[in-house]
């Protein structure tokens, strides 16, 4: 099979006939090496590359293993970057910032160990912003990451090389993490499938502060839904050393099975959230248009609003945020020459965070879960929910944040993602969906969530609208 055909399969075909060993682990990394080399200087998805000879030698050893009847799991022969917040034994962990130790991680982050033990080659790490502040891709390390659309626009982030090297076939899928939309908001600037899981259903790092730590999480990337509801099997499962990991298993990642339509399926359309959100424009109208494919598959489809005040979820965030930013990078604020190196964003979490004491983070939690009752309530009406995922489409790339959004000022450099906020507080599963191109070209995606631990069903939702709305036929101008 010809090389840009064979990195043209999705996942859960490329696993099949890597099974069926009809395609061969060293043919994918070959093809995945050359596709690296030819783009990847010009979009830099992926950093710290290992040696190709090295992992042409692992790649043949999977096919040994094969031949002996050893199949390691669904990712058996995957050429797989690991997100560089994440650790990957042997790879150094930069996380996008020139202060962290740059000697290699002695072992995997658990969601990497997973889906090494089910066969993946790890070759690499996918760029992110410093410590993942921000959602747009760019570091005084690697520098920046490009959007596969359109190169000089924002690839988004953090998970940005993720997405990125999704989208131009460098892999067949990806991991990434969420706090402020991380997994969705560079799957829709990059045409791709993004999944924020339940919360508690991919185990954190086990060796971290283990109570507090409740709105960043890790999670799957795909081309297709089904791509990404397998990798989500393989990432999740219960672990005893994370006491708030879900103890709800999912099948196997051979075993998930999306098949079914919308016939029935009520879906609340939250437009902006809040009428005072602004949105770009073209981004509304991209959505209401993705309600009628909604519709199509059998869906019935009403106006809704999420019933908390906007101010509330907003000063919920900042304050939780600042807590868990200001608690893991603190330190740096007792030595005014590494400070001094942390990007302005990054100092302003610590500095904010400095302020906050038991009663305004009290306060912060009654707000917290008071947005969880206002999405229960809209449970009692709708099956789903449905937001557009970004507030903007990709921008300027040599911008750090965009400074205003629909004539709105940006008062801080993260309100512009203000709309991933809630979903991320109420802990649900939502997926971006592809919504489609706007103007010039750029993509957007739609968030699509539903109860606590509903992620099967998410999934089986958003897998029946992808198949409909055919968006994921839609690839970067550069592969053509």
């Amino acid at each position: 099979m010809p090389p840009a055909d064979l990195l043209d399969l999705c996942a859960t075909e490329l696993s099949r006939r890597i099974a069926a060993r009809s395609v061969s682990c060293h043919e994918l990394m070959q093809a995945s090496l050359a596709r690296i080399e030819a783009l990847n200087p010009r979009f830099n998805a992926i950093v710290s590359l290992r040696e190709p000879g090295v992992l042409l030698a692992e790649a043949r050893e999977r096919d040994a293993e094969l031949a002996r009847g050893e199949r390691r799991g669904w990712m058996h022969g995957f050429p797989l970057a690991v997100k560089d917040l994440s650790h990957a034994a042997g790879l150094p962990t930069s996380m996008g910032s020139p202060l962290p130790p740059r000697s290699p991680a002695r072992t995997d982050s658990l969601h990497v160990a997973r889906m090494r033990a089910a066969g993946a080659i790890v070759i690499g790490k996918t760029n992110t912003p410093e410590f993942g502040l921000g959602s747009h891709t760019y570091n005084t390390v690697f520098g920046i990451t490009r959007n596969a659309y359109a190169p000089e626009r924002s690839a988004g982030g953090s998970s940005g090389g993720a997405a990125v090297a999704l989208a131009l076939g460098m892999l067949p899928v990806a991991d990434g993490s969420d706090m402020m939309g991380s997994l969705r908001n560079p799957a829709a600037f990059n045409n791709v499938i993004g999944m924020r899981p339940s919360r508690g259903r991919v185990p954190g790092d086990p060796e971290q502060e283990l109570f507090f730590q409740q709105l960043g999480t890790e999670g799957p990337m795909g081309r297709t839904v089904e791509d990404t509801a397998r990798l989500l099997a393989v990432q999740a499962g219960f672990d005893a050393r994370v006491p708030l990991s879900s103890p709800q298993a999912l099948p196997s990642a051979d075993a998930i099975a999306l098949d079914g339509d919308g016939k029935g399926l009520r879906i609340g359309w939250l437009g902006s959230l809040w009428p005072g959100l602004p949105l770009a424009p073209g981004i509304r109208e991209l959505g209401e248009q993705a309600l009628g494919t909604f519709r199509a598959i059998g869906c019935e489809v009403e106006p809704c609003t999420l019933d908390v005040p906007r101010e509330h979820n907003w000063s919920a965030w900042l304050r939780l945020r600042q807590l868990l930013v200001g608690g893991k990078l603190g330190a740096y604020l007792s030595d005014p020459q590494l400070f001094a190196q942390l990007k302005p964003e990054a100092q302003w979490e610590i500095e904010q965070s400095r302020h906050l004491d038991a009663a305004s983070l009290y306060q912060a939690s009654l707000y917290r879960s008071n947005v969880y009752r206002a999405f229960l309530r809209l449970f009692e009406r709708f099956d789903f929910v449905l937001a557009p995922t970004a507030q903007v489409f990709p921008f300027d790339a040599e911008l750090h944040w965009p400074a205003e959004v629909a004539g709105v000022p940006s008062d801080t450099y993260h309100r512009w993602m203000e709309i991933v906020t809630p979903f991320t507080l109420a802990g649900l599963p939502t997926l971006n969906v592809r919504a489609g191109f706007g103007e010039g070209g750029l993509p957007m995606g739609l968030q699509l969530a539903g109860p606590i631990h509903a992620d099967l069903d998410v999934l089986r939702l958003g897998h029946a609208y992808d198949q409909a709305c055919g968006w994921g036929r839609q690839r970067p101008s550069i592969l053509a």
